[in-house]
């Protein structure tokens, strides 16, 4: 196994260095790493230092929440819908949960590759999140196999593509860890400003936004029955909440979330009693 530095590292105090629970043994390494490890310990603990002097302005980051969510260009990315035995479960998305953070400051969080495994085709991740004010901390590490999830599974073994597919299924656990350590209250908040910002449009009128959520779909090869389906109301019956909670549908679409025939089940065809007695 090789041991893969820490990447996709954010924070919201200006650091980029790995947090170590410990000084690496530089005996091992090389002086170019050993320097890089001792300058990256030093600015983990610089900026505990300054997000501790600093206190963050909770007036200040609930307007900047307030700016950002005011936004569609973010409400637009802030939820995700799945579908659940039958339904449809929404939630915030990691791109919401990103903002927020960096709304709401004095926040470190990211993901990192810990270990590559290549002959067992698998890398060991951590996601983390970490309020260096608060000194509130979250992590999870998994694993997560070197193949794409679906029916046509395959084992990957372009270096890229393992990473893509790395960032990709970490994203939910990165999105966990980020909202244990903002208040429940701030992230509540930043979600009703994002609906009624979905719920208020871009500014046209409701039919305008209907015919257009019904093209979007088009281009997909979903129907208007399956839309009206889905709502469980006819087209004409659609007010913005509907409208809203389709665009939400969309965009997990687009964003590959789930796939069209887990958003539109294949109707099965009806059985009869004449089936039944008279098979073919």
């Amino acid at each position: 196994m090789t041991a893969v530095e820490p990447t996709n590292r954010r924070t919201t105090t200006g650091t980029n260095a790995p947090v170590r629970a410990a000084a690496p043994d530089f005996g091992r390494l090389g002086q170019a790493t050993a320097v890089e490890a001792s300058r990256a310990i030093a600015q983990v603990q610089m900026a505990v230092t300054i997000a501790q002097q600093v206190p963050r302005d909770e007036e200040r980051a609930i307007a900047k929440m307030r700016r950002s969510c005011s936004r569609m260009e973010l409400a637009q990315k802030a939820f995700y819908s799945v579908p659940r035995s039958g339904g449809a479960v929404e939630g915030p998305t990691v791109q919401l949960a990103r903002e927020l953070a960096r709304c709401w400051g004095n926040i470190d969080y990211g993901v990192a590759e810990m270990v590559r495994d290549d002959s067992h085709g698998q890398s060991e991740m951590q996601a983390f999140a970490w309020d260096m004010e608060d000194n509130a901390r979250n992590a999870e590490t998994f694993i997560v196999p070197h193949k794409r999830a679906g029916k046509n599974s395959q084992l990957l073994v372009d270096v890229a593509a393992i990473a893509e597919n790395n960032s990709s299924v970490s994203a939910r656990r990165e999105r966990k860890v980020i909202y244990s350590v903002l208040p429940a209250w701030f992230t509540t908040m930043a979600q009703d400003i994002c609906r009624e910002t979905l719920r208020a449009g871009d500014g046209r009128e409701l039919a305008a936004r209907v015919q257009k959520t019904v093209d979007d779909f088009g281009r997909g090869g979903v129907t208007v029955g399956q839309l009206e389906k889905r709502v469980e109301k006819p087209r004409a019956e659609w007010t913005a909440d509907d409208v809203s909670s389709l665009e939400i549908l969309f965009n997990s679409l687009k964003r590959k979330e789930i796939s069209k025939d887990e958003a539109f089940p294949p109707e099965q065809p009806r059985v009869t009693a004449a089936d039944i007695t008279n098979p073919a």
